[in-house]
């Protein structure tokens, strides 16, 4: 009996900000987000109360898609797939 193919699994790089704050999580969002290969998917993990809305504002204004937030607790995590 064939086994089935598996599916590719969606390439997560995981983004560890924590402890860094307002300008510095934005910028280095965008960097990250520049090196990486188009339509991947990178995993912000930040704890700087101003990511909740500036994170959605720059995925907006940069095209990316925000595909998941959890913003009720710390550690925040976002999962953003890049439009490159």
């Amino acid at each position: 009996m064939k086994t089935p193919k598996n599916k590719k699994k969606k390439y997560i790089k995981v983004l560890n900000i924590i402890g860094m704050k307002c300008p510095d999580p934005i910028l280095i969002i965008r960097k990250t987000l520049k090196k990486m290969k188009r339509k991947k998917i990178l995993l912000v993990i930040a704890d700087d109360i101003s990511t909740k809305y500036e994170i959605p504002i720059f995925c907006h204004f940069m095209k990316h898609k925000l595909l998941k937030k959890k913003i009720d607790k710390i550690p925040y995590t976002y999962l953003i797939k890049n439009k490159k």
